[in-house]
């Protein structure tokens, strides 16, 4: 991709994935989900959830899985908050840019 993903790009991202599961999931299907999208690295993700946590939207929980734990993380109120918060700004955003690049007249 040609243009740079920001802090904030990324965590309303990773919100938007993880808000699709109610019982959460886990990183590697977060990143497969993500990668959907954009490309990220497993390295570039870990660092998002642990902002995302730090900032309590999301929280983490392990679940038994083949005799391993596997770390799940689910939005929190305060997440899904956030998430309209971005979904609005993405619209507002998307929409300004979108009409600057076609040449249409902004009211």
């Amino acid at each position: 991709m040609t243009f740079g993903i920001g802090a904030a790009l990324l965590d309303a991202i990773v919100l938007a994935v993880v808000s699709k599961e109610t019982e959460g999931t886990y990183g590697y299907k977060i990143t497969q989900d993500v990668r959907r999208a954009i490309d990220i690295s497993e390295s570039t993700l870990y660092p998002v959830l642990r902002r995302l946590q730090k900032n309590q939207y999301l929280i983490a929980y392990d679940v038994e899985c083949g005799g391993r734990n596997r770390r799940y993380y689910k939005h929190t109120k305060a997440g899904a908050v956030k998430l309209e918060e971005y979904k609005r700004e993405w619209t507002d955003y998307s929409t300004k840019i979108s009409s600057l690049l076609s040449g249409e007249e902004q009211s």
